[in-house]
């Protein structure tokens, strides 16, 4: 359990509270919380799931076998043995069949080798963001759950613009939290887009 497990064990009733009014009375008109909705798309107890549903854990565990991966078929192409003693068409048939089968397991971009190191490269840098990602939401929920608009949510009755003016500056809080942090991971994925190429065509 992480700081956001924590935080989001507190500030669940909260968040249910802040979604509640804002499916029973919206927002005001023209609120920031209506940008962070279309780029959501959840409301803000759903959203802080989502983000607390990210395990970074186990991506991370992938990286050291797909390196050793990495480095097995860099050691297989190392070890195809050349031609020897070999002459003539038979001999310069291998050497092409062997040099191919080299760049194909430990070669250029579309190798296996190359392609493995950038998948672990690829699990760290996920693993990382969910880390930040976890910890930015945390940090949001341990504010918020102090703040005026809480109090205002969770003690007595008040008018519903009041409260649905609370739950939209809490709301905004938590879905800017969360569509910044899983922009930050599409931004992520297109620099991988080459792993999502076919190696063979």
């Amino acid at each position: 359990m992480d700081r956001l497990d924590e935080a989001l064990t507190v500030a669940g009733p909260l968040l249910e509270r802040v979604d509640e009014v804002l499916s029973r009375f919206g927002a005001p008109g023209g609120h920031d919380i209506w940008r962070e909705l279309r780029r959501v798309r959840l409301l803000p107890g759903d959203a802080a799931r989502s983000v607390a549903a990210l395990h970074p854990a186990a991506i991370r565990d992938a990286a050291p076998e797909l390196r050793a991966d990495a480095r097995a078929y860099a050691d297989l192409a190392d070890a195809l043995p050349l031609a020897g003693g070999w002459t003539g068409e038979a001999a310069d048939a291998y050497e092409k069949a062997r040099r191919s089968a080299a760049e194909h397991l430990n070669g250029g971009p579309g190798s296996l080798g190359h392609r493995m190191s950038a998948t672990a490269d690829l699990a760290d840098s996920l693993a990382n963001w969910m880390l930040r990602t976890r910890a930015d939401l945390a940090a949001v929920l341990a504010e918020v759950m102090v703040s005026a608009e809480a109090v205002l949510l969770t003690t007595g009755e008040h008018p519903s613009s009041d409260e649905a003016a609370a739950a939209a500056a809490i709301g905004t809080r938590v879905l800017r939290t969360a569509a910044d942090g899983y922009d930050e991971a599409e931004d992520l994925l297109a620099r991988s887009a080459d792993l999502q190429t076919p190696m063979f065509v």
